[in-house]
């Protein structure tokens, strides 16, 4: 039987009365992600929240689903502008996931959903509300997604406050030569890495494991698989913790997706499986190259590759995110799949009842309840269309120039996204334009600044 555990550190709204009238806890974090995944909301006494905002929820203005990275309030959205006035969302905490923060003091953290204040129905374009409009379509085909997610992420000795002063240039990572997967790289940052699986551990993240990276101060934690929804919450408090405990201890860590031209980008491979009555529905007799699966499996890994260059905007956020898929990078550059290959855009992993698709083309950078959302509709249409994945890749898939390649820049993807009739069909047009208007406003920022690397290139020699 396939269960999920209680995890220590959640809490109930009991124990969490309790707590907060021994004096144990007095505040709570409540939020919610934005689009680019960072965490949102307010704190409340402990006390207010048990008694009130538990129950009532609380507000939050609507322009953070349309604001930019730099908190200005972009205008063409239909959802919120000027012309509205910005009014509120209500947001309401799931109690699923109220659990002590244990790296911070006396605090707890509660998720939240985002509703209409006058209807009370889930905000559409809010990402937590895409991810599970698709976990309900998962559920009615008679699914229960399972899924991990793996996070890649570089280290530095300054301070986020230091690294901005000095404009990200010159910092110091943690680690100066290549050390993949050595004990010894992982020992000089565990008193960061340990800090963080502890307090995520406590915090109802349950931690398997950490290790060194291939990049310079690169480094991996990976934390246990669990439900889509339960699984992209996790993903959200992980990197909330270990940016709040980097700060703690006068480091930094960064999730971009490439961080420097001459360094190994960082991932967020994401796992996905189909279960149904405790059974891995993806296991099976029939073959498909060198796997045994189910005609499930063949057809959910058949839509998903098919549909990525739809829904590549939602693995792929940022103009930064199409810098890293290049050859022989460990980034894939080529949709296709094969069994245990990470040369591949997917990689089949397990057998039987662990049997699994690990997609790895999105970045550390990607919002969890976009990615998982646009996986399991891109699956779930191939299991509806019966859609043939092609052929097992064997090889060196950098190699492989006949393959279709990845989308290299975020105006292509945008433009597929905006365009696709699947999209459209899965998503709706509020949230496709939505989101539209989002990554268009993303890479105009981008078209209009000027860089470092122009002026290095042309202030003497044009």
């Amino acid at each position: 039987m396939h269960e999920t555990p209680k995890e220590k550190g959640l809490l109930t709204i009991e124990q969490l009365r309790d707590l907060a009238a021994s004096g144990a806890i007095e505040t709570v974090v409540v939020g919610f992600t934005d689009h680019y995944g960072r965490l949102m909301g307010k704190r409340y006494d402990a006390e207010i929240f048990v008694e009130e905002t538990a129950t009532h929820g609380t507000h939050s203005c609507d322009y953070l689903l349309t604001t930019d990275m730099e908190m200005e309030p972009v205008q063409g959205y239909t959802f919120a502008n000027w012309e509205k006035g910005y009014g509120d969302v209500h947001l309401v905490p799931d109690l699923s996931t109220l659990r002590t923060a244990s790296w911070l003091e006396k605090s707890a953290l509660v998720l939240c959903d985002v509703h209409d204040k006058e209807t009370r129905e889930y905000v559409r374009v809010a990402p937590r509300s895409l991810l599970r409009d698709q976990i309900d379509a998962t559920r009615k085909l008679g699914f229960t997604p399972f899924a991990a997610s793996e996070l890649e992420y570089y280290v530095f000795e300054q301070d986020y406050r230091a690294a901005a002063q000095s404009e990200y240039r010159n910092l110091t990572p943690a680690g100066w030569y290549l050390e993949d997967y050595h004990i010894l790289q992982g020992t000089r940052t565990e008193p960061f890495t340990s800090a963080a699986r502890r307090h995520l551990k406590a915090s109802g993240v349950p931690v398997e494991n950490s290790k060194g990276e291939w990049g310079l101060g690169q480094h991996e934690l990976n934390v246990r698989y669990a439900e889509a929804l339960p699984m992209a919450d996790r993903h959200v408090i992980f990197k909330q913790c270990l940016k709040e405990v980097a700060g703690q201890q006068g480091l930094s860590v960064t999730f971009m997706a490439k961080f420097a031209a001459d360094r190994a980008g960082s991932s967020c491979h994401l796992h996905l499986s189909l279960w149904r009555d405790g059974v891995n529905a993806f296991a099976g007799d029939a073959g498909l190259g060198p796997v045994k699966c189910s005609d499930t499996f063949r057809w959910f890994l058949g839509g998903w590759i098919a549909r990525v260059p739809d829904v590549m905007v939602f693995y792929a956020p940022t103009v930064n995110s199409y810098k890293r898929y290049v050859d022989a990078s460990w980034a894939p550059t080529r949709l296709a799949w094969s069994y245990d290959n990470r040369t591949a855009g997917f990689r089949v992993v397990g057998d039987g009842p662990s049997l699994r698709i690990e997609c790895r083309i999105p970045g550390a950078d990607c919002n969890p309840y976009l990615a998982f959302a646009a996986a399991l509709a891109s699956g779930l249409d191939g299991i509806r269309n019966r859609t043939e994945p092609p052929d097992c890749f064997t090889g060196d898939m950098y190699a492989a120039r006949h393959l279709p390649a990845v989308t290299t820049s975020l105006r292509d993807a945008t433009d597929a996204f905006v365009k696709s009739d699947f999209t459209r069909g899965t998503f709706g047009d509020e949230v496709v334009d939505h989101y539209g208007h989002f990554f268009k406003t993303e890479y105009a920022a981008y078209s209009s600044a000027v860089t470092d690397w122009e002026r290095r290139r042309y202030f003497e020699r044009i």
